[in-house]
């Protein structure tokens, strides 16, 4: 009997469609499927129209890109057009022209132990007006940070990228973040103290129709300030001849000297070199500034000067001012007989950058390495070194 009623309700269940096992999902339905289409494949004509139209829009974007052109200041030129090359060392602004060629820029060349002017390529551009030192300023206040006992050689602060580096590093990778810091831990006084002590914001020379004196500014800059005023240079003003004497003062040790550009026989036999004033609070601290520099140009910013046969210490600096990018290199070589700083000044559009201006200066400490031998005032005068003697 009772096998008879399961027999009765399994075949009911079964025909009223209940679902024996509750734990399995019931089918989902069906979305009625697309009607096909007797669409073809698009005929090998209208693939080729197609792909016409697409490559004559990238065409016209391309075309948009390039006349877009933010520099208004052209790359090229005569930069020694409007020289007047008296006085000069012959062989040393040959060199000069020869590394600089047709770009738009200047090449101050200084004995950085007398402070000697041996040749300026550009006269108008290195002594009429002042520029932004973008990041050729950072080894002054990696100086004022030593002086001050703010870091040590071996501090390490966050850097760009977040990466602890220290003052080394940061020099010679031209480190933002680390050097807008050193500016906040400085402050405005004393960093524009020992800005002053280097001759900014004053001519380099008492001597030098038309130099201008630059500008280092009286208050810090209203945005970004200090910070922005240590890593960017930002409402300073600076000449070649400037980062000229500046850069000589860490080469030699902590002496400033009044740059001279003796012109006529009279002034070349009458030259005696001036002191400015000697850094001699400084000079301990001179060597390890050093070490930065000497990184810059074996695997930093300035890698494009580095030559395994000279030792070169050297700054970058890029950024970009008035419609014209600006590329610095200001810089040193030791090891010839005769000691030389090199101060290069690019500016025109996106070539212009600290990298090309110091692959620029490479090329002429090359130039006065493979030549000097030629060179007669210069070796009368002790700037070239003779090649048996190296």
């Amino acid at each position: 009997m009772f096998k008879k009623l399961a027999i009765l309700a399994v075949a009911t269940f079964w025909l009223v469609g209940i679902d024996l096992h509750p734990d399995t999902a019931p089918p989902r339905p069906q979305r009625p499927r697309a009607a096909k289409t007797s669409a073809r494949a698009p005929s090998k004509r209208a693939a080729r129209v197609s792909g016409s139209s697409a490559q004559r829009a990238r065409s016209r974007r391309r075309a948009r890109r390039r006349r877009y052109n933010p520099w208004r200041l052209s790359s090229f030129g005569e930069p020694a057009s409007d020289d007047n090359p008296a006085g000069e060392d012959a062989a040393i602004r040959q060199a000069a022209l020869d590394a600089l060629g047709n770009w738009n820029g200047s090449i101050v060349v200084v004995d950085p132990n007398s402070g000697r002017v041996l040749s300026i390529v550009n006269q108008r551009l290195a002594l009429s007006s002042g520029f932004t030192p973008c990041s050729t300023f950072k080894p002054v206040v990696a100086l004022g940070a030593l002086k001050e006992g703010i870091i040590t050689p071996k501090t390490r602060i966050v850097g760009d990228g977040g990466r602890r580096v220290n003052v080394t590093d940061a020099l010679a990778k031209s480190n933002n973040r680390f050097f807008s810091k050193l500016g906040e831990m400085l402050g405005f006084t004393r960093l524009t103290r020992y800005a002053h002590e280097f001759g900014l914001g004053e001519p380099a020379s008492r001597s030098i129709p038309g130099e201008s004196p630059g500008r280092f500014p009286s208050a810090p800059p209203k945005q970004g300030g200090v910070g922005y005023l240590a890593y960017y240079g930002q409402d300073m003003e600076v000449t070649p001849l400037q980062m000229a004497a500046l850069i000589s003062a860490i080469a030699n040790g902590g002496t400033l000297y009044e740059l001279q550009y003796p012109r006529v026989p009279e002034e070349q036999a009458n030259f005696r070199p001036i002191v400015r004033r000697r850094l001699d609070d400084l000079a301990a601290y001179i060597p390890q500034v050093r070490e930065g520099l000497a990184a810059a140009v074996l695997y930093g910013t300035g890698r494009s000067a580095y030559d395994p046969d000279l030792s070169i210490y050297g700054k970058t600096g890029t950024c970009s001012e008035d419609g014209a990018r600006l590329g610095w290199f200001v810089s040193y070589a030791d090891d010839l007989q005769a000691k030389y700083v090199v101060v290069v000044l690019l500016r025109g559009g996106r070539m212009m950058f600290g990298p090309h201006a110091a692959e620029i200066a490479g090329r002429l400490y090359r130039e006065l390495r493979d030549h000097g031998h030629n060179a007669t005032q210069a070796n009368r005068l002790g700037a070239f070194a003779n090649p048996a003697q190296r």
